[in-house]
């Protein structure tokens, strides 16, 4: 069962394919995407990591979060559910 974290304090030039890259040495990544700003592209500074199983998922989190990379501390824990967006009728 996949499992997603929430990747946080990350470098606004960080990639996909370098956030991917670095969460293989946990396990297998399934997918990963840095959230960016609709309107100017640049990143938001956080994204997400789908792992393939939560034993991967749990030593992503013993591994990166509170870890230095690119300067800045990783906050790495399990992603919350979305919340469903609510439009002003």
């Amino acid at each position: 069962m996949n499992v997603k974290l929430y990747v946080g304090n990350l470098d606004y030039d960080i990639t996909d394919s370098q956030l991917t890259e670095l969460f293989t040495q946990a396990g297998k990544v399934v997918s990963a995407v840095v959230i960016s700003d609709r309107q100017s592209g640049r990143s938001k500074g956080f994204g997400f990591i789908e792992m393939s199983s939560a034993e991967e998922a749990k030593k992503a989190i013993e591994t990166f979060n509170g870890k230095d990379f690119q300067g800045r501390k990783m906050i790495v824990n399990e992603a919350r559910p979305r919340k469903p967006r609510e439009f002003p009728a």
